[in-house]
């Protein structure tokens, strides 16, 4: 199991849907369905592989009772499973778990890890705000 993502007021706003992907639960509150589920561990595969990083498999929900999300590695160090509880929770959460058990999955750390996510999100279709660096922040006198 790994630590849980933090959701808070700035995540992502989900971009405008296009005739080429399904629409996703525009709202924060909203609960994913099977095919949001579904669709977003396609796009997360896909994107995964184009990077050349293990490909999870994603199920739902976890085996642990209780838990919003596990991580398991298979004995033979073959492949690795993200479970996320869907059901009850909003969507946002669940994408943030998914795409977290992709970064946990391949073991990457700052500054990778941070760009990665940065690209699952939009791969998704979410338009994420840009940060200047923090050297690179206006300074007030």
């Amino acid at each position: 199991m790994f630590s849980p993502v933090a959701t808070s007021p700035g995540l992502p706003t989900p971009a405008p849907s296009s005739s080429a992907s399904p629409n996703l639960s525009s709202s924060a509150t909203a609960s994913g369905t099977a095919v949001e589920f579904a669709y977003a561990a396609r796009v997360l595969g896909r994107e995964a592989r184009r990077h050349g990083l293990v490909v999870p498999g994603f199920r739902s929900p976890p085996r642990v009772v209780g838990a919003q999300r596990t991580l398991r590695r298979h004995s033979d160090g073959a492949g690795v499973v993200v479970a996320v509880q869907v059901r009850g929770r909003p969507w946002f959460a669940v994408v943030a778990d998914m795409i977290e058990g992709v970064v946990v999955a391949n073991g990457l750390q700052a500054p990778t890890g941070d760009r990665l996510r940065t690209e699952l999100w939009e791969a998704l279709g979410y338009d994420l705000p840009r940060m200047q660096p923090v050297d690179a922040a206006p300074r007030v006198a």
